[in-house]
């Protein structure tokens, strides 16, 4: 199989159909569109990470406590849980140079507020305008990607956006521990924002329209219900746990949201009937699509509570700065990255079963190791399973997304993306809630060390789920014929 985008314009002698063989090219335009995207992409999911290790310095320097201040990462996911759900209709109603416009614009405005932030209210509501810019940059990348890229090739192409998607994370505790050991924690947002202008400035002079626009409706009884159903089950589940005697404000959150979600799931199934949907729950009628939500939502729920809670051993227990923390989980970051084209092209070849079926075992594998750390772990040892679990990453999103996606019709591209997107940031700040109170609760009790190695063990029987889901995995097809 040829991996470059252009290499079968040679006219050389192929099986396929003379249409088929014009469906395995892209165009120069079709290139650039998709590389600004990625460019894009990268610098948004830097700036969602970035604050990781950020987190002590601001407590000290806006005057605020452990709680309060998580609400800058917690506050950012929850926008996007709420916001990605809209990007369906958004992306159906504006062309994709106008949705790039928005996402980049909104991105850039909350970071300049975010620089300028004269205290916590003011920086808390800016990385909820950055958030909502990043909601629709993500969604917006699959959607695209899934209309121009041929069925041949997705693999490959999506083995390219875990470039942005895993180096970026893997880059921003780095970058920041660099910023923070030499500047004030405003250069975070000051080294992001010409970027972010940069990206604005390409994207607004090649960036040409992609797919057809829809005429379809906003419906406003829908994007209500979202906030009280993904706002209530994500903040249920934040404070459950952090909190001993103060429960019954999470429980009532978590009911509401529970309610709120399933007011949701009728009014689209409601709204379906019209072809009107906000989100359209018709994608989870591809076997191979619910299997693959499900295999993420099981791999996010482990990854980002594990994310969230590796710099807090690194700093508290092995007396690591933020600098050395970052430099720590980069090996893990770039591996994830450089593999993720290599498992794009494996994919295309022999399909997901493989791939996922490692993968999810190097994933229990090494967060069962993480559960067995303790204050005389070696260094490097951390490190080297950083790294593993990172292998084991790389194995599962590429063919996840990609098996996900393709048995969708192309009036299902955006809801597909939207879906799959707003279930990651769910499943990232539900493990994230999960696997963060069950640190503070052990660890109120026995001890730091005994708290992550609990949570670490929690994270290891929740991936035991992903390694059920992935032996379920097929290849698929398009959509031709659906």
């Amino acid at each position: 199989m040829s991996t470059d985008v252009t290499s079968d314009a040679s006219g050389s002698p192929a099986p396929e159909t003379g249409t088929q063989h014009a469906r395995d090219r892209m165009s120069r335009e079709s290139v650039t569109v998709i590389v600004t995207l990625l460019v894009a992409t990268f610098v948004v999911i830097l700036n969602e990470t970035i604050m990781n290790v950020a987190l002590q310095r601001l407590m000290t320097d806006l005057n605020v406590d452990a709680p309060t201040v998580q609400w800058l990462s917690t506050g950012f996911m929850l926008t996007m849980a709420v916001v990605i759900p809209t990007t369906g209709f958004i992306l159906q109603r504006l062309t994709t140079r106008a949705a790039f416009l928005l996402a980049i614009g909104l991105f850039s405005s909350g970071t300049l507020l975010a620089a300028l932030a004269p205290g916590f209210g003011v920086l808390l509501l800016a990385r909820i305008v950055q958030a909502g810019g990043t909601a629709i940059m993500l969604p917006l990348l699959m959607t695209t990607i899934l209309t121009l890229v041929p069925l041949s090739r997705r693999g490959a192409v999506m083995g390219n956006v875990t470039i942005a998607i895993s180096v970026a994370p893997a880059l921003g505790p780095t970058v920041s521990g660099i910023i923070l050991d030499h500047f004030s924690w405003r250069f975070m947002f000051v080294f992001v924002l010409p970027v972010a202008l940069l990206a604005m400035g390409i994207g607004a002079k090649f960036l040409t329209n992609v797919g057809e626009r829809g005429n379809v409706r906003l419906d406003f009884a829908s994007v209500v219900l979202t906030v009280p159903a993904f706002g209530g089950l994500v903040y249920g589940l934040s404070q459950i746990g952090g909190h001993a005697g103060a429960t019954a404000l999470p429980i009532a959150a978590l009911v509401t949201g529970v309610l709120c979600m399933v007011a949701f799931v009728f009014r689209q199934l409601k709204l379906q009937k019209s072809d009107a949907p906000l989100l359209d729950l018709r994608a989870f009628n591809f076997r191979m699509f619910t299997v693959s939500v499900l295999l993420m939502v099981v791999a996010m729920m482990a990854l980002f509570g594990g994310v969230i809670l590796l710099p807090l051993y690194l700093q508290n227990v092995l007396h690591l700065q933020p600098m050395e923390t970052g430099l720590a989980l980069l090996p893990g970051g770039l591996a994830m990255g450089l593999l993720g084209p290599v498992v794009g092209r494996l994919f295309d070849k022999i399909g997901p079963l493989p791939l996922t079926v490692t993968g999810s075992i190097l994933l229990v594998l090494t967060l069962w190791q993480f559960s067995m750390l303790t204050a005389s772990s070696p260094l490097w040892w951390v490190v080297v399973l950083y790294a593993v679990l990172s292998l084991g990453l790389a194995l599962l999103f590429t063919p996840a997304f990609t098996t996900g996606l393709n048995p969708l019709p192309p009036h299902l591209y955006s809801h597909g993306s939207a879906i799959m997107s707003t279930l990651q940031q769910v499943a990232g700040a539900a493990g994230t809630a999960l696997l963060v109170s069950i640190f503070a609760v052990v660890s109120a009790a026995s001890g730091f060390v005994a708290g992550m190695q609990a949570a670490f063990l929690t994270a290891t029987l929740i991936a035991v789920v992903a390694v059920l889901l992935s032996t379920m995995m097929r290849k698929t097809e398009g959509a031709t014929g659906h």
